[in-house]
C-alpha cells in the first residue's frame, strides 16, 4: 500500500480521531470489542483482539512518550527520534524495515503528538512473527546502531518536513504562536511537535541515546496485536522476541497542568503567504478523561456545526463574513484547548468576525441546547462508532490509546457511557466555565500589508522563519557509509529472520448487479461484520458539460442540491439527514456528479428517501445560492496561494491544454461569478437523467434490499428530454522535454511536478504501467523515495504512479523539496527516469509481484475499499472481472512486457517539468541542466 512515514500533524490528528471516536460513540447494545491484556515480566503490557474477517493483522507499539517530554531548547526531539527509529537496528540493515514491509504487501507509519508515540504495521497474517521480530528489534536493539551521518541525514528529512507543514504554508506559525502564549514559558505544550529549525540541527547522537534509554523501554509500551492470528502462537512469540529486553527506570507519568490566563493574549502575524485574514481564538480547557471533556465536545458541535449552530448562523449567514466556522476540543493527557477557526473573506476585517462569534455567543446562552439536537449527535456518534473500527488498524489504535492514557481498554467503555451521560445542564455548565467571559489567546493571521484587518488590541508575534540565504543540508549527500556496531547480548540468534507462516486464502470480493425500473444500473459487495453501509449514486453530470464563460455550474448544481428540498429549508433537511446519524454528501467531478452516502444499515431506506426528495424536489434557495457561490470564489482565492494546486492546475495546462479537460470542477473566479440560479436550473434539467446513472453500494445489505429501498425513487424518477454528454477534443500536449517555471516569492520548498500524457484506465498498458511504476515511485519502498528522501535528505518524500480516467490518463513524478537544492533534485528526477528502463531486472520484477499480490489481502479489508472497486468498474468503464484480469496479468507479465511500457510510457523525453518556487534564487541555478531555458509562467488569477 502507498503509505510512507506521516507527518506528524496528519498522524496525530489521525490517532486523535479515533480517540475522540471513543469520546463521541455511542456504543450499540450487544457489541462488545473482546481483547485479552497481560503483562510481560519486565513491564511490556499487551493486548490481543482477534478479528477474523480478512486475513490480515495489524500490530501497534505506542510508548508513553510524546513532545510533552522534551526539554526546552531541544524541541521536535520525540518527533525526530521517530524518525530515527525506521533507519535501522542491529539485525535489520539500513533502511531494511522499510523494504520488508514494502515486499511483504504490508502498510506502516509512525507518529508523534504531544502525548505519545506510536508504530504501527499492517500485513498479511502469515507475516506476523516477522513484524514482530522486527519490532522488538526496534524496541531493544537499536541504539548501538546509531551513526552521526544517519542523524544529520534525518535532520535533514525531518527539517524538510516541517518546511512543507509549516514554513511553506499559509498560517503554518499559527500553533506555535498559540502555544507560546496559551502555556507558561517550559510548560510540555508551550512548544510545538515538529519543534524548531535551530533544535533540531543541534541534535546529538548523545541526545538520542539519552532520550531512548530514558523512554523506549518496554515497561513504558503497549503493544496490540488486532487481527487474524492464533492467540496462543502470538503469545509465544511476544514472549520470544519482546521478553528478554531489559526493563529501565519507571518514567513518570506527567502532572495535568491545565493553562492559566489572567487576561485575553491578542497577538497578529503579517502572513507572506496568506490572501485572507484568520482569526483563532484558544480557550484553556480540561485535560483527557475529566467529566467536562465530553460535554465540551458537544458544546462544540452545537456552537457550530450545522445550519442551526449560533456562530455558524452569525459569522456565516447574518454577517456574510466568512464561508463557515469551526471549532473543536482537543483534550490531552496534562490541559486541553478549545480551539475556534474563522478564515474571512479578503475584504472582511477580523474586529467584525469577533464581534458576529460574540453575538453568537449571546444567542447560545438565549436558546440554550434543544434536546433534540443532542440526541441527533448521539445519532451520528453511533455511525461514527461502526466507521472507527472497521478496519483491524482503527481498533488497534483505540486498544493502545485507551490502554497508554487509561490504563486499560476498558476505558473505551468508560468514555463511551460519559459521552452516553451528557446532559442539556453538562453542557451550558461548561460554557459558562470554560467560554463565558474567560481569557484566551487570539492570533490574527492577516496578508503582508492588511494591518486594518488585525484584531483591535493585538500585538506582534515573535514568529521564526527560515531565511533562503541559510538553507543549507546537515548531511552530505550520498548513501551513509555506516560504521560497526558491537551486538547485545540475545538468548537466542536474532540475526535469523523468522519465516513466513500459512496466509490464508483471500477470495475476490462478489460483486452482484441488476437494473432499477428506471435504467438505474445497481452494483453492490456484500461484507455483514458491521451493520453499516456506503453508497454512491453516479450521475452522468459533470463539469465537462460546464456551459462555456459558466464554468463551475455543475459544482454548483451538486452543492445547492445538498441545501433543503421543496417540503424543507436547508436546516429541516439537514436535522433529517441527523436524526438518522448518517452523512450525506453530493459532489461534482469531471465526468460525473457523485451522491454519497453513509449510514447503519436499518436507516438505508430512511436515507434513500431524503435522497428522492433532494433530487425529484429541489429548493433552488436562492440564499443558498449565494452563499456557495462565494464560497467557491473564496475557495479558489485559497488556492491562489497553494503551491501543490498551482504546479497542478499549470501542469494539467501543459499536458491536457487549455479546454474543459484540464479546467477546475470550481471554475474560475470570473466564471462562478456569472452563474445564475437558472443556470444550474437549467444544468439540473439537462444532466441528471437516471437510465445513465448508477448505484453502488458496499457494507451490510443484500441486492433484495437494496432494490427495495430504492423502489420510489426508480418509481418516479422518470427519464426526460436529457441533453447528451458531449466530449471535448483533447489539444495537443506542449512538447515535452521542457522546464515550466511559476514564482513563488521566498518558497522555503519547491514543488517539482514532471510528467506526461498517459494511456486511459481501460488501456492494456494500464495495469503493466502500474506494475513498472511500483519499483519507481509507489511509496516508501520506491527508488524515488529512497534516492530524494533517504540518500540526499532532500525532501519528505517523493512518489510518482499513473492516474488513468477513462478518456486520458497522465503520469506523474513529484516531490516538494528543499529550495536550496531545487537544480539537484531536477537532476536526480532526470537520470533516475532518463535510465529507469535499462536498470530494471528480472529480479526487480519478482519483487514488485510478490509484494503486490500480497497487497491484495488487504485491499478488500473495508467496506470503503470495496465501494473504490465498483468505483472503478462504473466511472473507468472497466469490467466486472477487472480484479481477476489484473491478477492473471501480475502473475504473468514479463521482463520484456515492463521494459515496452517503460519506454512508451516512463520516457522523459516526452515529460514537461513544472517547478513552483522562488524565482530570484532558483531560476538562474536551472538554465544548465539540459531542459533547454526555463519557460517562467504565470499561475492562475
Amino acid at each position: 500500500m502507498r503509505i510512507s512515514i506521516l507527518p506528524f500533524k496528519a498522524l496525530f490528528f489521525l490517532c486523535l480521531f479515533f480517540l475522540m471516536g471513543c469520546q463521541s460513540n455511542e456504543k450499540p447494545k450487544n457489541f462488545s470489542l473482546p481483547f485479552e491484556k497481560y503483562t510481560l515480566t519486565n513491564g511490556l503490557e499487551v493486548v490481543l483482539h482477534q478479528d477474523h474477517s480478512d486475513p490480515i493483522v495489524a500490530v501497534a507499539i505506542q510508548y508513553h512518550v510524546g513532545s510533552n517530554r522534551e526539554k526546552p531548547g531541544k524541541t521536535g526531539f520525540a518527533h525526530f527520534f521517530e524518525h530515527m527509529l525506521f533507519q535501522r537496528s542491529e539485525h535489520l540493515e539500513r533502511n531494511a524495515f522499510i523494504a520488508k514491509i514494502n515486499d511483504l504487501g504490508g502498510s506502516f507509519n509512525g507518529g508523534t503528538w504531544k502525548d505519545g508515540t506510536i508504530y504501527y504495521e499492517e500485513v498479511p497474517n502469515d507475516a506476523l512473527e516477522k513484524i514482530l521480530w522486527m519490532e522488538s528489534d526496534r524496541m531493544g536493539y537499536f541504539i548501538n546502531t546509531i551513526t552521526q551521518q544517519g542523524l544529520e541525514r534525518e535532520i535533514d528529512v525531518v527539517i524538510n518536513e516541517k518546511r512543507q507543514g509549516v514554513d511553506n504554508r499559509p498560517y503554518g506559525h499559527t500553533d506555535g504562536v498559540i502555544y507560546k502564549a496559551l502555556y507558561p514559558s517550559g510548560h510540555p505544550y508551550s512548544w510545538t511537535v515538529i519543534g524548531e529549525i535551530a533544535d533540531l540541527q543541534s541534535s546529538t547522537v548523545e541526545d538520542v541515546k539519552e532520550f531512548y534509554h530514558h523512554y523506549y523501554a518496554p515497561n513504558n509500551a503497549t503493544v496490540v496485536i488486532a487481527g487474524d492470528f492464533k492467540t496462543e502462537e502470538a503469545k509465544a512469540w511476544v514472549e520470544k522476541y519482546f521478553g528478554e529486553i531489559e526493563s529501565r527506570n519507571e518514567v513518570e507519568k506527567p502532572e495535568v497542568q491545565i493553562a492559566r490566563l489572567e487576561n485575553d493574549v491578542r497577538l497578529y502575524h503579517e502572513d507572506k503567504f496568506a490572501n485572507m485574514p484568520e482569526l483563532t481564538i484558544v480557550y484553556p480547557a480540561p485535560q483527557m478523561y475529566h467529566k467536562d471533556a465530553y460535554a465540551l465536545d458537544v458544546l462544540v458541535n452545537l456552537l457550530t456545526q450545522g445550519k442551526k449552530a449560533p456562530l455558524y448562523k452569525e459569522v456565516v449567514e447574518k454577517a456574510k463574513l466568512a464561508p463557515s466556522v469551526s471549532m473543536y476540543n482537543s483534550s490531552m493527557e496534562i490541559a486541553g484547548e478549545l480551539t475556534l477557526t474563522v478564515r474571512a473573506f479578503p475584504d472582511k476585517t477580523l474586529d467584525e468576525v469577533y464581534d458576529a462569534l460574540q453575538k453568537g455567543m449571546v444567542e447560545f446562552e438565549r436558546t440554550g441546547v434543544d434536546p433534540l439536537d443532542l440526541q441527533r449527535i448521539k445519532n451520528m456518534n453511533e455511525t461514527s462508532f461502526y466507521n472507527g473500527i472497521s478496519s483491524v488498524m482503527g481498533k488497534a489504535f483505540q486498544i493502545a490509546s485507551a490502554n497508554v492514557f487509561g490504563g486499560s481498554p476498558e476505558m473505551m467503555e468508560y468514555e463511551v457511557e460519559m459521552m452516553n451521560g451528557v446532559t442539556a445542564e453538562d453542557v451550558m455548565r461548561v460554557y459558562q466555565t470554560y467560554i463565558k467571559g474567560k481569557p484566551a489567546v487570539m492570533t490574527s493571521f492577516v496578508p503582508a500589508g492588511k494591518l486594518n484587518q488585525v484584531l483591535t488590541g493585538s500585538v506582534v508575534a515573535a514568529v521564526t522563519e527560515e531565511k533562503l540565504d541559510n538553507q543549507s543540508l546537515k548531511s552530505e549527500a550520498g548513501a551513509i557509509q555506516d560504521d560497526d556496531y558491537e551486538l547485545s547480548a540475545s538468548q537466542f540468534d536474532r540475526s535469523i529472520e523468522p519465516p513466513l507462516g500459512t496466509l490464508s486464502p483471500m477470495p475476490q470480493p462478489k460483486i452482484w448487479n441488476g437494473v432499477l425500473s428506471n435504467g438505474i444500473k445497481t452494483y453492490g459487495i456484500e461484507q455483514n461484520e458491521l451493520p453499516l453501509v456506503y453508497f454512491n449514486l453516479v450521475i452522468p453530470a459533470g463539469s465537462i458539460s460546464d456551459m462555456d464563460g459558466k464554468e463551475g455550474v455543475a459544482n454548483l448544481t451538486a452543492q445547492l442540491l445538498r441545501e433543503g428540498t421543496a417540503d424543507k429549508t436547508p436546516e429541516e433537511l439537514e436535522d433529517a439527514i441527523k436524526n438518522l446519524g448518517a452523512s450525506l454528501n453530493i459532489q461534482a467531478r469531471q465526468m460525473h456528479t457523485r451522491i454519497s452516502g453513509n449510514c447503519l444499515s436499518k436507516n438505508v431506506p430512511a436515507l434513500a428517501a431524503l435522497i428522492e426528495e433532494m433530487l425529484l424536489h429541489p429548493r433552488w434557495d436562492e440564499k443558498e445560492f449565494e452563499r456557495l457561490k462565494q464560497q467557491n470564489i473564496t475557495r479558489l482565492e485559497e488556492q491562489k496561494v497553494q503551491p501543490n494546486v498551482i504546479a497542478q492546475k499549470v501542469f494539467t495546462k501543459l499536458v491536457l491544454g487549455d479546454n474543459a479537460w484540464s479546467a477546475s470542477t470550481l471554475g474560475t473566479i470570473e466564471s462562478v461569478k456569472q452563474i445564475t440560479i437558472e443556470d444550474v436550473q437549467r444544468f439540473y434539467a439537462d444532466y441528471y437523467a437516471p437510465a445513465r446513472s448508477n448505484l453502488l453500494i458496499t457494507g451490510n445489505y443484500s441486492q433484495a434490499e437494496t432494490e427495495k429501498a430504492f423502489t420510489s425513487l426508480s418509481t418516479n424518477w422518470k427519464e426526460g428530454d436529457h441533453k447528451a454528454v458531449v466530449l471535448p477534443t483533447l489539444s495537443d500536449a506542449v512538447k515535452g522535454g521542457n522546464l515550466y517555471f511559476v514564482d513563488y516569492p521566498e518558497a522555503k520548498q519547491s514543488v517539482i511536478l514532471i510528467g506526461k500524457r498517459a494511456m486511459t484506465r481501460t488501456s492494456p498498458d494500464y495495469y503493466p504501467g502500474v506494475v513498472a511504476n511500483y519499483k519507481l515511485g509507489d511509496g516508501s519502498g520506491s527508488d524515488l523515495f529512497r534516492v530524494l528522501r533517504l540518500e540526499r535528505g532532500y525532501t519528505y518524500g517523493a512518489y510518482s504512479f499513473f492516474e488513468g480516467q477513462k478518456d486520458f490518463g497522465l503520469f506523474i513524478a513529484s516531490s516538494s523539496v528543499q529550495t536550496s537544492v531545487t537544480k539537484e533534485a531536477v537532476e536526480v528526477f532526470r537520470e533516475m527516469l532518463t535510465g529507469y528502463g535499462s536498470n530494471y531486472t528480472q529480479e526487480d520484477l519478482e519483487t514488485t509481484r510478490n509484494a503486490m499480490m500480497r497487497q491484495q489481502a488487504g485491499n478488500y479489508e473495508t467496506i470503503n475499499s470495496l465501494l473504490l472497486i465498483l468505483n472503478d468498474i462504473v466511472i473507468t468503464g472497466l469490467p466486472m472481472d477487472y480484479l481477476k484480469q489484473e491478477e492473471h496479468t501480475l502473475k504473468n507479465i514479463t521482463l520484456e512486457e515492463i521494459k515496452a511500457v517503460i519506454a512508451k510510457e516512463i520516457n522523459l523525453n516526452d515529460m514537461v517539468v513544472v517547478v513552483v518556487g522562488d524565482a530570484k534564487s532558483q531560476l538562474p541555478r536551472l538554465k544548465d541542466i539540459g531542459l533547454g531555458t526555463p519557460i517562467l509562467v504565470e499561475a492562475e488569477k
